[in-house]
Parts: C-alpha cells; sequence; structure tokens
C-alpha cells in the first residue's frame, strides 16, 4: 500500500511543496537584510560577528542539516556519514566552521528526541569549540535557538560550555582593490511562509512530518540539481548586486548556487561559450549533459551580464546523502559536495572554484 501512494502521490507532493514551501517578498527580504548587515557592523556581536580575515584563516560553511529523531521523517539520516567525515576532515585542517542555520529540525521535532539520536553530530562539532572555532546561527527551524529562554541552557548540555547564537556574520577580507565583505545569513528572512510563521510551523510538524514519515519520501533532489535558481534565490541575488565590495552566503533554499548560478546555469552558459567559439566537441558534451537534466521544450534562460555575489551552501540532507557546502580558504572560495557513491567511503569533491579577488565590484560576466 505504502509503495502505491508513493507512486501516486510523490509527484504531487513535491509539485505542491516547490509550489507553497516559500513565499518571499522582496521588500520584507531586501529590508530585513540590510537592518541586519547594518546591526552586525554597528555593533559586532549583538546579532552577529565581524571576522577580519586574513590569508591563514580558512571557513567551511554547512547548512541546513534538519537533524531529526532518525524516523523515516529525517532527511538527516543518509546523511550523517558524510557530515561526520566531512568535520572530521575540517577540524584536522583547521577550519573555522560556520554553522548557518537549521542545523535542528525543531518544526518536526521535540528538542530531546533530537538530541538524543544525534550526539555523535554534536560531539564532532564540539572538537570545533574547544579551538574556538565554531560559529552557530539559527535559521527559521531552529529559531528556538534565539527566541526560547532555555535556549542558552540547552546549548550547554549538547556541547558543555556556553556558546552563544547569532543571527549573522561578517568575514572582512583584504582585496586587491580594497576590502570585500562577505555576509553570511540564514536566508529566511522576509520569506513569509518561514520568518517566524507560525502555521507554517504547525503544518509541517502536524501534517507534513507524519505524513512524509508513512510515505518515506524526501523532497531534496540530489546536490547537483538539474534547476534554474528559484525565486527566493534569485531575490537572495537581487539584493546582493546592489551593494558595493559585498558576497552574499545563505542557505535555506537547500539549493547549491555558485557565483550566482546553479549548475543547470552554468551548463547553458558553457554552451553559449562553445556555439560562440565553434567548439564542436563541448557542443556535443554539453548538450549531452543538458538533455540528461531538461525536459524536451524547455527553454534556455536569457542572463545578460551578472555579478558572480551570491552564492547558496545547498543543505546536509540531499535524498541520496550527498551534502554542499561553501569553503573560503587559499585565496578562493569553492563550493564542495562530500559524497560515499563512489566507493563506499565519503570523500570531499570541488564541485566550483574562483578567487576571492574576482569578487570585487570591478567584475561583470556575460551570460
Amino acid at each position: 500500500m505504502r509503495k502505491f501512494l508513493q507512486r501516486l502521490l510523490s509527484s504531487w507532493i513535491i509539485h505542491l511543496s516547490n509550489k507553497f514551501s516559500s513565499n518571499p517578498n522582496p521588500e520584507r527580504i531586501h529590508e530585513a537584510l540590510d537592518k541586519l548587515y547594518k546591526t552586525i557592523n554597528d555593533n559586532p556581536g549583538k546579532r552577529g560577528l565581524v571576522f577580519e580575515v586574513n590569508d591563514d584563516h580558512k571557513f567551511i560553511i554547512f547548512s541546513d542539516q534538519h537533524k531529526g529523531a532518525r524516523d523515516d521523517a529525517d532527511d538527516f539520516t543518509l546523511a550523517e556519514k558524510n557530515y561526520l567525515k566531512a568535520l572530521q576532515y575540517y577540524n584536522e585542517q583547521n577550519f573555522h566552521y560556520i554553522n548557518l542555520g537549521d542545523s535542528e529540525e525543531l518544526w518536526e521535532n521535540l528538542l530531546e528526541s533530537v538530541i538524543k539520536h544525534n550526539k555523535e553530530t554534536f560531539e564532532a562539532e564540539k572538537a570545533f569549540i574547544a579551538k574556538n572555532q565554531f560559529t552557530k546561527i539559527f535559521g527559521n527551524h531552529d529559531l528556538y535557538w534565539d527566541n526560547d529562554p532555555l535556549a542558552g541552557f540547552n546549548l550547554t548540555r549538547l556541547y558543555g560550555t556556553a556558546i552563544r547564537i547569532y543571527e549573522g556574520a561578517i568575514l572582512r577580507m583584504p582585496v586587491k582593490n580594497g576590502k570585500l565583505d562577505i555576509f553570511l545569513t540564514h536566508g529566511h528572512q522576509g520569506d513569509l511562509q518561514s520568518d517566524g510563521n507560525w502555521f507554517s510551523k504547525w503544518f509541517v510538524s502536524t501534517i507534513w512530518a507524519p505524513l512524509q514519515s508513512y510515505l518515506q519520501i524526501n523532497l531534496n533532489t540530489p546536490a547537483y540539481d538539474n534547476q534554474l535558481k528559484t525565486v527566493h534565490n534569485t531575490l537572495m541575488y537581487n539584493w546582493a548586486i546592489t551593494k558595493r565590495n559585498m558576497a552574499l552566503i545563505t542557505g535555506h533554499t537547500h539549493q547549491p548556487v555558485f557565483a550566482s548560478l546553479t549548475h543547470l546555469e552554468r551548463i547553458y552558459m558553457k554552451l553559449k561559450k562553445a556555439k560562440d567559439e565553434k567548439n564542436t566537441s563541448d557542443i556535443a558534451f554539453l548538450n549531452a549533459e543538458l538533455h540528461k537534466r531538461i525536459k524536451e521544450g524547455d527553454q534556455a534562460p536569457v542572463f545578460g551580464k551578472y555579478k558572480p555575489v551570491y552564492f547558496n551552501s545547498g543543505c546536509c540532507c540531499f535524498s541520496d546523502g550527498d551534502i554542499t557546502g561553501i569553503e573560503i580558504a587559499d585565496g578562493l572560495i569553492r563550493l564542495i559536495k562530500w559524497s560515499y557513491h563512489t566507493n563506499t567511503v565519503p570523500e570531499r569533491i570541488i564541485l566550483e572554484e574562483m578567487k576571492i579577488n574576482d569578487l570585487v565590484d570591478s567584475n561583470l560576466f556575460n551570460g
């Protein structure tokens, strides 16, 4: 019966989720991001930290683990193996870990259930705290950490020491034309379905979680996904391009974005370049890659000029167990994936990378 309902309802449920799970409002998004950036910049430590970054600093940004209770509604279950191996690697390499929100799934689960079933992951995160290399930022699904009077007590229980929770952070780093601010926040601000919305929380915990548990449906498509940017990611990009000497990194949408483009968008752009250069071998390869990912009749998007100022970390709960994140190290920013599908052992895979200096205002790329 369950298999029959999966086949019958999966496409419909995924369609409805994509349509109704996000309701971003441009004015609210821009106002919220402006306010948060100003607050962090004017009062470091109040709502977020400002890091003065040099060439010796290294950062790893993961978001959206949605750690649950290891039941059939727990999207993190398959990804835990990759997550633990990744944290071991970054701790050994002396990275600072920025957890960019929705780490714990507290809309669907009681905190005690999450603590009980995720002890190993909390221990792995504690290793960064011991080195003063851990920053925890809240999202909408773990907003509890920001607004519950017992949050501080429970964080101390989890990590063995008191830690602060923030809404964002700024990485301020020298570049060839001065300084660049990389602004980080979860990204739910201004989304009417997510930003403190009690109805969304009730629906997820009361209706969606039991249905997902029964049908065993994970809505998070594999990490190198086959989509153009979501509306929410586009609105985040539209905010970022209005700023000078700034790049924006968020999570929330579960859709990896690198230098303002998804993987599918990057294929379209490479194909256009190959056609302009009459490179027949690249044209054949990219057309083959494209047709794996699109439906017949899909139209190529029109990009024009774009600025590589927006990044999204993706998530740590993809349905194939992969996780994605953003690395900042050695003068580079990278989109990385951890996967255990090649030989069952989690491995780090660089999906995209570019020089930090190429993020400055003077660079416009042709689409």
